[in-house]
């Protein structure tokens, strides 16, 4: 028997708890439609980092923006981003559209 023998045991159990931290982060989707955000509120896991994708089914560019999340960025017409977000501490975070702020209003929920 090797004298490295025992770190080869640990390589299968390393190799899986690397696995389990690179999970991939749970996706909700928000969706950009006639200048609105649909849902406007959006419940997300409170403490749990989250992958948002930003659908935007209007043919003109909107742009997902939040002071309280950090965030700023634009979505083509007709375009997908994703935004990653959190962990967050339970409350209300809201977003808004710049292009269109008097319609395009929503909040994420964390809970």
């Amino acid at each position: 028997m090797s004298k490295h023998a025992p770190w080869s045991c640990l390589l299968p159990a390393l190799l899986l708890a690397s696995a389990v931290q690179a999970a991939s982060p749970p996706e909700i989707t928000l969706v950009i439609r006639n200048h609105r955000f649909v849902p406007a509120e959006l419940a997300v896991p409170a403490n749990t980092k989250i992958k948002l994708l930003v659908v935007n089914e209007d043919a003109t560019p909107e742009e997902f923006e939040s002071h309280e999340l950090n965030r700023e960025k634009v979505v083509t017409g007709k375009g997908t981003i994703q935004v990653y977000v959190g962990p967050l501490k339970p409350g209300r975070y809201p977003f808004f559209g710049e292009f269109h702020m008097d319609t395009a209003q929503g909040a994420l929920i964390a809970r």
